[in-house]
């Protein structure tokens, strides 16, 4: 008998199938952010020219929570840590929960379990506050160390 109601999981589980399918679509992310990375760390963004300016920083002056992140990413695929902290800190800080979530992502998808991410509401309102506090304190005089 058929039973089409099996969970993905345990079709992935599937003596059939090799760890390398399974991990198939974590190993396409790590590879798409991988070729992003490398894109940046051969195509300098200090160098003007080569990427669009930030909209909010040049119509208003106001530093984004994005404002830096090409050069936070540039600085840390060549190794400068305290450059990459200084440009971004925040892209630097995502960039590490990037890699840990895709860690555990791809250990569990080579084990054929599912792997369900879900924040929960009081978690996106404290993100959300983090990314907006990290944006007003960059923009204002003490906060310089943040900006850019």
């Amino acid at each position: 008998m058929n039973d089409t109601s099996a969970p993905a999981a345990a079709l992935a589980a599937a003596p059939g199938h090799s760890g390398v399918r399974r991990a198939a679509v974590p190993l396409a992310v790590l590879g798409s952010a991988a070729a992003a990375f490398g894109y940046v760390a051969a195509v300098d963004p200090n160098t003007p020219g080569h990427y669009p300016v930030c909209p909010l920083l040049r119509y208003t002056g106001v530093y984004c929570p994005g404002c830096g992140g090409l050069r936070s990413a540039y600085a840390l695929a060549h190794g400068h840590l305290g450059t990459a902290l200084g440009c971004n800190a925040l892209a630097v800080a995502g960039f590490a929960v990037f890699a840990a979530v895709w860690a555990v992502w791809c250990g569990r998808a080579l084990r054929g379990r599912q792997f369900d991410p879900e924040l929960r509401p009081a978690h996106r309102w404290a993100l959300c506050a983090l990314v907006l506090a990290f944006s007003v304190v960059r923009n204002l005089p003490f906060g310089g160390a943040l900006a850019p």
